[in-house]
């Protein structure tokens, strides 16, 4: 049937045995690479959620419009980190079936996740530097800074289950996200991939530990300038507020990649089969 329609999307189970591949290649990487790749993809998300900032800042918009309009602006994180290649802590969440499969041990799992985490910051952080020194957040009268400072108060205003559970269902939308990009073989099968599950988690406001690496120190910095004065739920705005977020959020952005996502398809396709004597 697949040769009859055409259909030549990877199955799966293909899919499965290609996310443990890749993970023990991601797992064996060097050290510079992996810090490298995870500074580009830190700087990537950046860019989709200052594209999300730029386009949701007009208030002209529905609430919906705006919501649907962001999802997709901020999916451009995601297609530069699959396509041009990077390595996104979120995304290597997937590293786990292969921890679970014992091709990689406990240390080499944590070894990644932990250059990869702190290379994402730096690159987030990175383009938030630049976004302040470039000016962009003064177009449309401040109204893109006012935003990001709004952005940051609400972010670190979230009380911790909430901001955790935000993150559980985040990481699960983009790993699925991930997941469904290694079923195409094409450039355009894989953004198709990504647009619905990225487009939909920043719609419905989850919560994703990267991307708040660039939002909240971005929402500080501009706070400290002046910018945003009056708004509310501004207490936060300190490196205090930026650790009760990021904190449950990463520990929900890893549940819900590697338990709802990579443990779940392991069960599924990569257990081995009981034998009986």
């Amino acid at each position: 049937m697949a040769e009859i329609f055409g259909f030549d999307a990877y199955s799966p189970k293909e899919i499965a045995e290609k996310v443990e591949n890749v993970g023990v290649t991601k797992a064996q990487l060097p050290f510079m690479s992996v810090a490298m790749l995870g500074v580009l993809a830190g700087a990537f998300i950046a860019l989709g959620a200052m594209y999300f900032t730029l386009v949701t800042c007009d208030k002209a918009l529905s609430f919906g419009l705006s919501r649907l309009l962001g999802g997709l602006t901020f999916s451009l994180g995601l297609v530069l980190v699959v396509v041009a290649g990077a390595e996104l802590f979120t995304g290597n969440n997937l590293l786990v079936m292969a921890w679970v499969s014992k091709r990689i041990s406990t240390k080499e799992l944590l070894k990644n996740w932990l250059i990869v985490y702190a290379a994402n910051f730096v690159g987030a952080f990175g383009i938030a530097l630049l976004v302040l020194l470039s000016n962009h957040w003064s177009m449309g009268g401040t109204a893109v800074g006012r935003l990001a400072v709004d952005i940051a108060a609400f972010k670190t205003s979230i009380p911790f289950w909430e901001a955790f559970f935000k993150g559980v269902l985040c990481n699960l939308l983009v790993c699925l996200a991930v997941w469904l990009t290694l079923a195409g073989r094409s450039v355009m099968d894989k953004i198709a991939a990504i647009i619905f599950p990225i487009s939909a988690f920043v719609a419905a406001g989850f919560e994703h530990s990267i991307a708040n690496m660039y939002f909240i120190p971005l929402g500080i910095m501009l706070h400290k300038m002046g910018i945003g004065s009056g708004l509310q739920n501004t207490d936060g705005l300190n490196l205090y507020g930026f650790a009760h977020n990021l904190i449950p959020v990463t520990l929900g952005n890893i549940i819900g990649g590697s338990v709802l996502v990579a443990l779940v398809y392991y069960v599924v396709y990569r257990r081995a089969p009981k034998t009986h004597e």
